[in-house]
């Protein structure tokens, strides 16, 4: 059987350990909207797609890439275009 890329993700806590090294908070509960259609939990509910260089949190409504992360050597590339908004603390 062929395997995809659909086939390949994970939830967004496997994104857990990088997301901790960007953000001084748990990331993974950070409530976030997807750019793409709207919608808003967890950032743990978010898809995630990893390789050598980085790691892309998907929504599983839409697919819209929400969160792009990478570590080169001592730095870390955030690209968050995707989110249209990230709510940050509030008795998550």
């Amino acid at each position: 059987m062929e395997t995809t890329d659909a086939d390949r993700h994970l939830d967004g806590n496997a994104a857990g350990g990088m997301l901790a090294e960007v953000f001084r908070f748990e990331a993974t509960t950070v409530i976030v909207t997807c750019a793409g259609c709207g919608a808003a939990g967890p950032m743990a509910e978010l898809l995630l797609y990893g390789h050598g260089m980085g790691q892309i949190l998907r929504c599983a409504g839409c697919d819209t890439a929400v969160v792009r992360v990478a570590r080169v050597r001592d730095r870390h590339w955030l690209d968050l275009r995707g989110a249209r908004s990230l709510q940050i603390g509030g008795g998550q």
